[in-house]
């Protein structure tokens, strides 16, 4: 007994020395959010908060969602849309939208709310609005630098969560980006892949494999969708081939392949969940269906002890191309919004 009070002790040690060092990395891009977040809300009509202000336990900060939300034509997502800014309003939820993002991951998201004018053109007499401003800013809770607060921007295929603790990141999840099409086929921006590290170093993974590394790691059955509105993933215990049973050559492509989705965060935050993702990377499980190329169907799932990747790319574009449509996601398996810390 005695032995295992002190082992309990020497855990929660090491879990409080854990998170002093994520708040101390972080503590730059907290402060930048919280200036961010004022500025924004200092920018707003008293009509404009009462749609992008929402109280810190509304459950509503919970109901995050990656694909349109409306009725008829109207949304009928919660939060402020950059449709309803002006122009300056817009610099100031964009100059928040960075404060969560790398320059590339920014970048991306840009790009992902510009691919619903493709859809609109290519989707003519459609039922979904495919609109690049329906993309909403929600602030739970006041920012400041004590007490508990937290933001989101939402859209079609792009649901970015924070939760913070005065000027501390509690969490960065729910991060989930998405695209379609996930290749642009023609125009001005033909060839462009918004995601496409996240899905190529997979099928350079996937492709490394020997035969009996590949048994382990394929699953008949294609992965589902990560779980909106969900707290905590639910996809029960690690499937697929553990990086234990892998040479350091696939090692190395698998912490690539991680570092691909941490490279869209903000670099001290990405660098935390980057380290906290790889502390025991032999536990990490990389599971895979379908056909390793482009234009095939494909999923695949990443699931370590403290994280959870999922990513499908398995409907066709609105075009009709076949396997040209992503969804990816970045998850942490004790719990999204500081629910798990």
């Amino acid at each position: 007994m005695k032995l295992t009070r002190i082992v309990l002790a020497m855990v929660a040690l090491m879990m409080v020395a854990g998170l002093a060092y994520v708040s101390q990395q972080v503590e730059g891009t907290s402060a930048d959010m919280v200036g961010a977040a004022q500025k924004l809300v200092d920018n707003l009509s008293p009509e404009q908060k009462s749609k992008a202000l929402i109280a810190f336990d509304d459950k509503e900060r919970f109901n995050w969602n990656f694909i349109p939300l409306q009725d008829g034509k109207r949304s009928t997502r919660k939060g402020l849309p950059l449709e309803d800014m002006n122009g300056d309003q817009k610099k100031a939820a964009l100059a928040l939208l960075r404060t969560g993002t790398s320059e590339h991951g920014g970048a991306t998201a840009e790009i992902v709310m510009s691919l619903e004018a493709i859809l609109r053109e290519q989707e003519k007499g459609g039922t979904n609005v495919r609109n690049p401003e329906w993309y909403f800013f929600s602030i739970f809770g006041t920012p400041s630098k004590t007490g508990s607060w937290g933001w989101r921007v939402e859209g079609h295929h792009l649901s970015l969560n924070f939760t913070l603790e005065g000027a501390q990141i509690v969490s960065t999840t729910p991060h989930f980006y998405g695209a379609n099409p996930a290749e642009i086929k023609s125009g001005a921006k033909k060839g462009v892949r918004p995601l496409e590290p996240t899905e190529q170093l997979a099928f350079e993974l996937f492709k490394s494999l020997d035969e009996e590394q590949a048994k382990t790691a394929y699953r008949d059955k294609a992965f589902g969708e990560p779980g909106q509105k969900t707290i905590k993933p639910n996809v029960g215990e690690p499937v697929g081939l553990p990086a234990a049973k892998m040479t350091a050559a696939q090692k190395e492509t698998l912490t690539k392949l991680l570092k691909a989705y941490t490279d869209r965060m903000r670099p001290d935050v990405g660098a935390v969940e980057f380290k906290q993702a790889t502390a025991q990377l032999d536990k990490v499980h990389f599971a895979f269906t379908g056909a390793a190329e482009n234009g095939k169907g494909h999923t695949y799932r990443i699931h370590g002890p403290t994280i959870l990747i999922e990513f499908l790319n398995m409907q066709a574009d609105s075009a009709g191309n076949p396997a040209n449509h992503i969804h990816s996601a970045w998850r942490h398996v004790a719990g999204d919004f500081g629910k798990g810390k």
